[in-house]
């Protein structure tokens, strides 16, 4: 049995066996398992994966494929794609997945929020004051953005008494969210909040002076779940108000981008608010939205 494995992955231009694929480095991908995992990670995340990215898959998988004990990149691929390794695809997609975040990354959108967005939603809508304001960071990563919100709303709080929220913080990666769970950062990772901010919502930990831990006051204002922005329904029981999806649509492919943008106007109020990256637009989708400031557009009314 482990003879015809073998042939059959060595006819597909890759190792001939274990030893083979484990000597001299990393197992190879070949230009066919290449393929048939690109295009079930794009299927099932959306992340494009062009050729020139097969180097790149060949270095984050391989380690998978040694720790699993398997022959080569063939045998991965009938493990995962057959059907059966439902748990082994979450763990391919925390490891061909980028998350990189900071805090208060892109600040003049959170400027925005405090200074425009609140006040045109408490006075049009009563979000935050009637009802509570809900905010959605999807594709939160190990979690800088939505406690970045959290501080940023509770800052808000203390300027108009009373202001109610609650935050959504969804990642495809449960390896990441796992890390934003437990809300720990080292000091070069807080840098850019402000001291103030720090003072006030940031801890030290007590096993370890270079490690800050966000407070449980602002901890317990996210939410933190796995969701797949491909999902044909998201599941929401109440719709948001400000979306942040920043620097996740520059891995999709146009089409894509457009699918879920429709996805997240059917989950965001009329007159809500959508806040995308520095790198990102809209422009040329037939999506319900209107710009109201660079990268950051509103859902139009009845649309």
């Amino acid at each position: 049995m482990q003879g015809s494995r073998a042939d059959r992955h060595a006819a597909d231009g890759g190792p001939t066996g274990p030893a083979a694929s484990w000597l001299g480095g990393p197992p190879a991908l070949s230009p066919r398992d290449f393929a048939r995992l690109s295009a079930f990670i794009e299927g099932r995340c959306g992340i494009r994966m062009p050729p020139s990215k097969r180097t790149l898959l060949e270095s984050r998988l391989g380690r998978r494929v040694r720790e699993l004990g398997l022959a080569g990149f063939g045998e991965y691929c009938e493990h995962v794609l057959g059907g059966a390794a439902g748990d082994e695809v979450v763990r391919m997609v925390d490891h061909v997945t980028t998350n990189k975040t900071d805090f208060f990354r892109e600040p003049h959108h959170f400027e925005l929020l405090a200074r425009d967005v609140l006040p045109a939603l408490a006075a049009e809508r009563g979000a935050g004051t009637r009802r509570p304001l809900r905010l959605w960071s999807a594709g939160c990563s190990t979690g800088e953005e939505p406690y970045t919100l959290a501080m940023v709303l509770l800052e808000a709080g203390r300027q108009a008494a009373g202001l109610r929220f609650g935050i959504l913080a969804t990642d495809l990666s449960t390896r990441v969210l796992e890390r934003a769970r437990g809300a720990e950062y080292t000091e070069a990772q807080v840098r850019p909040v402000p001291l103030a901010l720090r003072r006030r919502y940031l801890l030290r930990s007590v096993r370890d002076p270079q490690v800050v831990r966000v407070c449980q006051r602002v901890r317990e204002l996210v939410a933190l779940e796995q969701l797949n922005l491909l999902d044909p329904d998201y599941r929401l029981r109440d719709r948001m108000d400000v979306i942040f999806c920043r620097n996740v649509f520059i891995y999709f492919e146009r089409s894509v981008q457009e699918r879920v943008l429709l996805q997240f106007a059917r989950v965001l109020s009329p007159g809500g608010f959508l806040f995308l990256g520095h790198a990102e637009s809209i422009a040329g989708l037939e999506v319900p939205f209107d710009a109201v400031a660079p990268t950051v557009y509103r859902r139009r009314e009845g649309g």
